[in-house]
């Protein structure tokens, strides 16, 4: 589970090493006078402030970008009644179009990008667990 101000490796080579999240998209409203945090699982996007970069990257550590989540620590559970968790958590910077910013992808994604429809981020993927 990713809310805000959670940091997460970013998992693929547009040089950025390291973010932050900012904000939790599409979780709507909290509950009538209670608050309740926004939190993000596997295939859901984020807003993320760059915190650690590579001397070589194109991206500007002043700018928000869109991340897709495709790791995360906290287990999640499958229909079939097993769970799946990974060691950290990380994240792919998405475009515009829902398209990763970079040409590869480090470690496993999990299989739930694949409901999501972000088959780009399964075909750079080298295994879905």
């Amino acid at each position: 589970m990713i809310q805000q101000e959670t940091y997460v490796d970013i998992a693929d080579n547009s040089g950025a090493k390291r973010a932050q999240c900012i904000k939790v998209l599409g979780k709507g409203s909290s509950k009538k006078g209670r608050y309740t945090r926004h939190t993000a699982n596997v295939g859901d996007i984020i807003c993320v402030a760059i915190k650690k970069l590579l001397p070589t990257c194109q991206l500007d550590r002043k700018k928000v970008y869109k991340c897709v989540i495709i790791r995360t620590k906290q287990a999640i559970k499958r229909p079939d009644g097993s769970y799946v968790r990974f060691d950290k958590n990380a994240a792919v910077i998405i475009d515009a179009d829902g398209n990763p910013v970079g040409t590869r992808i480090f470690g496993a994604v999990a299989r739930e990008l694949r409901e999501k429809n972000f088959m780009k981020i399964i075909s750079l993927a080298s295994e879905v667990v």
